[in-house]
């Protein structure tokens, strides 16, 4: 009788959600806030909208910039310690030698099979560096096209969560009824965005809307009473 085979499934987009997580977030917290501020200090929802609209070029460029240098980063201090322990293996070799020993005999591994490991091992010089880049000093690899991939993913996530608290101010006139709108849309999208990205990474969905509806709510009424005040 056959046996049922065993599938694993793990999420292995983490890369991706944390861009759109950061640009969304970000999206529609930052310009909700906004319009939630300008709404005690104006009395036109076109002036709202105009800065609101502003906001998002801006912070959908800045955010997507930041994005593409922090990848850019991650692969030059890759590409720079990869190039230090290359050096290392040629030139202090026992020390990594023993440095390999450590980390198989951490795993239970000893004698002859400890042996027979770190030889074949340090036999290529590629796969030795590969290794002591992953289990030394925990680092992957980073993808060469992954810069402009997460700035794009940053910034346009970052314009469409900016869009939702703006719309309602496109559409009506009316400062209050706008506002209300707003509040409503934007917590609907908190809440629906962060139960998602409970649900992709695997944690729970209540809490993780409610901790992405709770910062975001923060944020608002914070620029709110602030706007209030010294309007």
């Amino acid at each position: 009788m056959p046996a049922t085979p065993h599938v694993e499934r793990h999420f292995l987009g983490s890369e991706s959600v944390r861009d759109v997580v950061i640009g969304m977030a970000d999206g529609l917290t930052v310009p909700f806030a906004l319009a939630a501020g300008l709404s005690a200090a104006v009395t036109s929802t076109q002036i709202i909208v105009t800065a609101g609209l502003a906001e998002i070029v801006a912070g959908a460029i800045a955010m997507g910039l930041g994005g593409y240098l922090a990848a850019r980063t991650d692969q030059e201090h890759f590409a720079s310690e990869e190039r230090r322990e290359a050096w290392e293996v040629d030139n202090m070799r026992e020390a990594e030698v023993t440095e390999v020993r450590d980390i198989f005999s951490a795993y239970g591994l000893t004698g002859a099979a400890l042996d027979s490991v770190v030889a074949a091992l340090a036999a290529d010089k590629k796969r030795w560096v590969d290794f002591m880049m992953r289990f030394e000093l925990g680092l992957e690899k980073p993808d060469p096209k992954r810069a402009p991939i997460s700035a794009a993913t940053i910034a346009v996530s970052y314009l469409i969560g900016g869009l939702v608290p703006l719309v309602p101010y496109m559409i009506t006139g009316d400062l209050h009824t706008a506002l209300l709108y707003s509040i409503l849309c934007t917590g609907v999208a908190l809440i629906t965005f962060g139960s998602i990205k409970g649900k992709l990474t695997g944690i729970s969905v209540v809490k993780s809307g409610f901790q992405t509806l709770l910062v975001g709510g923060l944020a608002a009424a914070a620029a709110f009473y602030l706007a209030h005040l010294f309007g």
